[in-house]
This record gives C-alpha cells, sequence and structure tokens, in this order.
C-alpha cells in the first residue's frame, strides 16, 4: 500500500446505462442519435495512513426509481477491496446529484466535505425549477441535511485540503458547488474530474454535457483540470466506459470493474 502522502487511487464501477445516445451527453453533435453508454463509478484514495472516500452513488431503490439498475450496491463494491461502510472515516461528496450522493446512508461514521454552494443551490430557490432539480433527490438532500445537524459535514468555500496529499477545488458549471479532487500519487498529481466531465470527449473537445447550470464556469473548468493534473491523461472524467479500457484491473482476481487509477494507462 502507498505510504507518505502518495496513495492508491481505485474507480469502482456500480451501475451502468446502456440505453443512452450521444445526444444525452453532447451540446453539439451531429450523430445526436448514435449510442453512447455510461458508466456510474466511486473512488477511493487510500495510502497507509488513510483512506477518502469520493462520492456515494446511489443504492437499489434509486436506480429502480430512475430505471437505472445497479450491478453492486456501492458499499458492497467497496468491501471488495477490503473496505467496510463503517469504516468510512472521510468521503468527499463532489456535489449532490443522486449519483454522486445517494448513497450517504451506507456510510454512517463518515464526516463528508461539501462546498457550501452546493448546499445552497440544493436547497435554495433555484430547486423551485423543475429541470434544475431533475438530478436531485430531495431524501439525499434532506440526509445531507441530517449530518449537518450531526456535526458530520465540513463545508468548504473554494480549493481546500482534505489530508496531506489531498485537495479540493470547486468548478461548479454542471451544478452550482460541484468540486473536483486532487490527489498525489506516485505517478504525478492526478484528478478525478467527476462531473466536471462526464466523458473524456466533453474535456478534449470542449463539447459540454448538456446539464449544466453555467456554461461559463463549466468551460472554465475544463482548464483548471488541466492546471490541475499537469498531464491530460491523469484528468479522470466521472463517467466514461473508457476509463475501464484505459487502466487496469485493479489485483489479481479483482472485479473487472474495479481498476487502479495511480499506475498509469493499461
Amino acid at each position: 500500500m502507498s505510504s507518505s502522502n502518495h496513495y492508491e487511487v481505485y474507480a469502482l464501477k456500480y451501475a451502468e446505462c446502456t440505453e443512452r445516445t450521444r445526444g444525452d451527453s453532447f451540446i453539439f453533435d451531429t450523430t445526436h442519435d448514435v449510442p453512447y453508454d455510461m458508466d456510474y463509478f466511486v473512488w477511493v484514495l487510500r495510502n497507509e495512513q488513510r483512506t477518502i472516500l469520493v462520492d456515494t452513488g446511489f443504492d437499489g431503490s434509486e436506480g429502480a426509481r430512475r430505471d437505472r439498475p445497479i450491478l453492486i450496491e456501492p458499499a458492497q463494491a467497496l468491501a471488495e477491496i477490503g473496505i467496510t461502510p463503517e469504516s468510512v472515516e472521510t468521503a468527499v461528496i463532489t456535489h449532490l446529484h443522486y449519483d454522486h450522493a445517494g448513497g450517504l446512508d451506507q456510510f454512517p461514521n463518515a464526516r463528508l466535505h461539501l462546498q457550501e454552494a452546493e448546499m445552497v443551490y440544493a436547497t435554495g430557490p433555484c430547486m423551485c425549477h423543475r429541470v434544475l432539480r431533475k438530478p436531485f433527490t430531495a431524501e439525499h438532500v434532506c440526509q445531507m441535511v441530517r449530518r449537518v445537524y450531526e456535526g458530520k459535514v465540513e463545508f468548504h468555500d473554494g480549493d481546500a485540503v482534505i489530508a496531506p496529499g489531498v485537495s479540493v477545488h470547486k468548478v461548479g458549471g454542471h451544478s452550482r458547488g460541484l468540486q473536483v479532487v486532487r490527489v498525489e500519487t506516485a505517478t504525478g498529481p492526478l484528478v478525478l474530474a467527476s462531473d466536471a466531465t462526464h466523458y473524456y470527449e466533453n474535456y478534449e473537445t470542449r463539447n459540454p454535457f448538456p446539464i449544466v447550470v453555467d456554461m461559463e464556469d463549466m468551460l472554465k473548468g475544463y482548464d483548471l483540470l488541466t492546471a490541475l493534473a499537469g498531464e491530460r491523461r491523469l484528468v479522470i472524467p466521472g463517467h466514461d466506459p473508457l476509463v475501464r479500457q484505459r487502466f487496469p484491473v485493479a489485483f489479481d482476481n479483482a472485479r473487472p470493474e474495479v481498476r487502479r487509477l495511480d499506475l498509469g494507462v493499461a
């Protein structure tokens, strides 16, 4: 296991959607009806000192409600790499959309890190608009509020250090308080972009994802990803099936849906 301030980084796929098209993922596209699948991940950072979860995914009941059946519960996916839900003490929530904060109740002991702007957005007047609240689930937001009252949420206003070698950076764009995670690895700084770029192609061609609250912030976010990662190959998109092609299976006998990101491309 990595030591010092370097981390092992894992992507754990827990769900997929194979009924999407390019029109669902790119604002400007001349092949809008071409199939374009989406993967759903949670991520784990760990070394000898600590384990940090990035996002909590969504559970089976939420998947059924949204017609997004899961392959494995996120908590179970973590168990397969030796992490019990109760042992997770730190979790970064990149934003409060259902597929990133839908499993909060599976990690009852975690201290949650969230941008102030995201909580304001998810509980404020913008949620009076159906189109803006569609990616949120009210119960997930209420769970976050309860965690605030339990003293288990740490809010950030912009850039912040979560632990030695791990920092968060507010991007916005897709959601008002979206944050990305920069993590030091043995192969250099790696950025978990979450929904700052759903796919490599959003970022590489600057063709935005259609769910967006601030287009300018989304486009500026693409530049920030490059600056934070140092190398474009170390920007990890939030939903791209290509992640499973570009990075190796985590270890012998691991499920193929578990990928190791800090070792470089496969």
